[in-house]
């Protein structure tokens, strides 16, 4: 028997959320962010439905190489640049853009020896104070790169927001006038907006938008729902009852007996746990489906199993089926409960995990 943990990925939803993104930034190009396998949702899978996408954010070579290999011929940007001068002959010759955010890299291509040039992003750091160039050594660091003989012009520019997901927050301001200054008089393409800008500031839109989080059907602002923004759970987390426990008035439920059963009542054991990327510290009340209407979690989630309370489905049985996050119960809604967010749940699913395909 196949264990029944799975995960399910939603082709159709994945679509339907590039379509609204298309729908909220029109004649904006748009890369999409796949690093990371793609938030959890399978690298090479997301880059062969969104066919429409303009490019596609990867992290490292590693990503970049694995979405040529399977045939995928957008424009990939590296996001971090190269790490090292040895990564500029592979850079070349798959096509790839990078950004360079550091004068090291710029050093790397003013030495490199080729004839052939790369596409070239300048990050500017506007704010956030990560990666990119501070304003007061944009100038100099934008002549070298237009200097460079390997650099193929133009270059654009971009920046990345650091609270575009707190509309309160005037941080977000800040950085947007700190690089309207730095652009003025620049005539290059512009990328400001990740998923929150996307969705909360329209005059961060520029002339390319770089969506990750809504992609994939959830929300990028804390007590909000993708569903708010007209979007679609791409990944559901499944997975079944495998045993039912009637447990006595006190008795305690899974490792250190945290949780103890106020009343006589059944208890739900489902195959998935840590081990599947469930979330070790999710509190006892955290959400789960059992055939489609919701339950708790009792006690502590352990490496391939969970415990639930049925007292809302005392009609269960072994094999009825569960959904830990996704259609039906929101990732956003189990993030909370866990005290994380919700790329950290679905770029933490392990690949032990069977993924079907839907749509």
């Amino acid at each position: 028997m196949t264990r029944p943990a799975r995960v399910v990925i939603d082709l159709h939803a994945l679509i339907h959320n590039f379509s609204r993104i298309q729908d909220l930034v029109p004649n904006r190009k748009i890369m999409a962010i796949v690093k990371a396998d793609a938030y959890g949702h399978g690298l090479t899978r997301v880059a062969r439905v969104l066919g429409k996408a303009d490019a596609f954010g990867v992290a490292c070579m590693e990503e970049a190489v694995q979405l040529r290999e399977a045939g995928i011929r957008q424009s990939i940007v590296l996001l971090e640049g190269p790490h090292e001068a040895g990564e500029l002959p592979v850079i070349r010759d798959l096509g790839l853009e990078i950004v360079v955010h550091h004068e090291t890299q710029i050093a790397m291509l003013e030495q490199a020896n080729t004839a052939q040039r790369v596409s070239v992003w300048m990050k500017i750091d506007s704010g956030m104070h990560r990666l990119g160039f501070a304003p007061e050594h944009f100038r100099a660091a934008w002549q070298r790169l237009h200097s460079c003989a390997m650099v193929k012009p133009p270059v654009r520019l971009m920046t990345h927001l650091a609270a575009a997901n707190e509309p309160a927050n005037p941080i977000t301001r800040a950085q947007l006038s700190c690089f309207r200054e730095i652009c003025l008089n620049i005539s290059s393409e512009l990328s400001i907006a990740n998923s929150a800008a996307i969705l909360q500031w329209p005059d961060s839109h520029a002339d390319w938008v770089r969506p990750g989080l809504m992609l994939y059907g959830v929300s990028p602002f804390a007590g909000h729902l993708g569903e708010e923004y007209g979007l679609h759970p791409v990944m559901t987390l499944q997975s079944e009852l495998i045993s039912i426990q009637h447990l006595k008035a006190g008795e305690p439920v899974g490792y250190g007996a945290s949780w103890r059963c106020p009343e006589a009542m059944p208890v739900g054991i489902v195959a998935a746990g840590y081990g599947d990327g469930f979330p070790r510290h999710a509190k006892s009340g955290t959400p789960v489906l059992v055939n489609g209407k919701q339950v708790a979690l009792v006690g502590r989630a352990s490496m391939d199993m969970l415990t639930v309370d049925l007292r809302r489905q005392p009609d269960a049985k072994v094999g009825d089926p569960v959904v830990l996050w996704g259609e039906g119960l929101p990732v956003e809604n189990v993030a909370q409960q866990a005290d994380t967010i919700p790329y950290e749940l679905l770029c933490g699913v392990h690949k032990r995990l069977e993924f079907v395909e839907r749509g």
